[in-house]
């Protein structure tokens, strides 16, 4: 008997962080307005079936076949999928798991499921919105699509839609990233992310202004000419704006005392660029290259020892988006993926 050739959709979506908001005001009718770069270190990896119902196997299985139920009913998609997750992002650590796993489950069902003729309305900021994810950053989405350095303008009180991507930079090949990653804490989310966006007071007028001109000015025509100083500076005043706005929420500047000590020592070395990505816990510090990111993994480890909750990673920026494959393979010797 001859094997009909069946469908997979292999899916693999990059980690991100959230380098801060640009105006937590809304004065001129928009909030938020974020800055995110797509990282190399992290994806989620999955790979997609056609079956008679939903379901999936592997890390994050049930929070896949959840968006996998919502999105089919909302797209109206025949048939079913057996999703196959190889990777997942870790979750509540500020680097986008959720918005990459819904895009990443998305994705594949329109492609293995969906209708040619009606794919153009359902791209990832689609996806996204079905799904409930980018209610207040498009950074997600971007580095979904395109990945580098993402800039989003904000979420404007009269649409419900994904904040609008409207820049995207190659972030420069030999600059790295350090990530302090708290293993022992999370960040906030669900019900109490919600709380503390609705409690937490108005941000004056004139800092979004600073930030906006920080971001015009000094950090994008760094990332342009390959100037690491402006931008390390640059975030790093970005980070402390919202750190400052944030602290009520999350008990201080940052959410891990872990990290904001690491990141204390790190300034005091001259490392400028560092902060939180989201809510965190996970920090991050620029670096000029790799080399320099290994000294300064050295001394943090040399510094606070191995009692620490802190691990350490070595990252580069990411400068494409997802990548996605359709494959035609037999049913019975469907290779691993």
């Amino acid at each position: 008997m001859i094997n009909r050739p069946s469908l997979c959709v292999q899916v693999e979506a990059p980690a991100r962080l959230h380098l801060g908001f640009l105006d937590l005001n809304g004065g001129l009718g928009r909030r938020f307005g974020s800055l995110g770069l797509t990282i190399d270190t992290f994806t989620t990896r999955l790979s997609a079936d056609r079956a008679d119902g939903f379901s999936a196997e592997g890390p994050g299985a049930e929070r896949a076949v959840a968006y996998a139920r919502t999105f089919a009913a909302a797209r109206g998609l025949r048939g079913g999928a057996h999703i196959r997750l190889r990777e997942e992002i870790p979750g509540h650590a500020g680097l986008g798991s959720g918005t990459q796993m819904a895009l990443a489950v998305g994705t594949a069902l329109e492609r293995l499921l969906g209708q040619t003729a009606a794919a153009a309305a359902w791209d990832s900021r689609a996806i996204a919105q079905t799904l409930g994810r980018g209610q207040r950053s498009g950074i997600g989405i971007g580095a979904f699509d395109e990945g580098g350095f993402i800039v989003d303008c904000g979420r404007g009180d009269h649409a419900q839609q994904v904040p609008p991507v409207v820049m995207r930079l190659p972030f420069p090949t030999d600059w790295r990233v350090l990530l302090l990653l708290d293993l022992q804490r999370q960040g906030l989310h669900g019900e109490r992310e919600t709380r503390a966006f609705a409690e937490l007071p108005e941000s004056p007028a004139a800092t979004a202004g600073h930030l906006c001109r920080l971001l015009l000015m000094q950090l994008v025509p760094g990332l342009i000419e390959g100037r690491l100083e402006p931008v390390a500076d640059a975030i790093g005043q970005i980070q402390r704006a919202v750190g400052v706005h944030f602290a009520p929420a999350q008990g201080g500047c940052f959410a891990s005392p872990a990290v904001a000590a690491a990141l204390h020592w790190a300034a005091e070395q001259g490392f400028e660029g560092g902060g939180q990505s989201s809510w965190g816990p996970t920090g991050f510090v620029l670096t000029a290259d790799a080399d320099q990111a290994c000294w300064l993994e050295r001394g943090l480890k040399a510094r606070f020892g191995e009692l620490t909750p802190l691990r350490y990673r070595i990252t580069a920026g990411h400068n494409q988006g997802a990548s996605v494959a359709v494959l035609q393979s037999p049913l019975q010797s469907m290779r691993e993926y």
